[in-house]
């Protein structure tokens, strides 16, 4: 689990995530999403609805994903988000920020 030091500094980076577990999963609902990030992080990761809902929200208003209600095989209706091309643009422009700021910051900690 994550300190709130390192969680504030994840939550920069959970439109990224979001967006790059869209681009390889297609379509998820909220909950998938979740479960994706925490099982590709080996449970480092841990994501929130309290910030997972609202960053999807602000999301869906940039245009980065789009969402529609669907019935599950369990007959619940879940709304299941999915990547645009407007956010597969952001994608890659926020993994080329991310790895910037991530080498300027190994950089620092090889130097310091």
């Amino acid at each position: 689990m994550l300190s709130m030091a390192r969680q504030e500094a994840f939550q920069g980076s959970l439109p990224l995530l979001v967006l790059k577990t869209l681009a390889r999963r297609g379509p998820l609902h909220g909950y998938g999403i979740t479960v994706r990030i925490q099982e590709i992080s080996e449970d480092v990761l841990r994501v929130e609805e309290g910030s997972l809902y609202p960053a999807l929200h602000r999301m869906e208003e940039a245009g980065w994903i789009k969402a529609k209600w669907l019935t599950t095989e369990n007959k619940r209706r879940a709304r299941v988000y999915e990547i645009t091309a407007e956010g597969r643009r952001r994608l890659l422009a926020e993994e080329e920020r991310w790895r910037t700021v991530n080498a300027a910051v190994m950089r620092v900690l090889q130097h310091s």
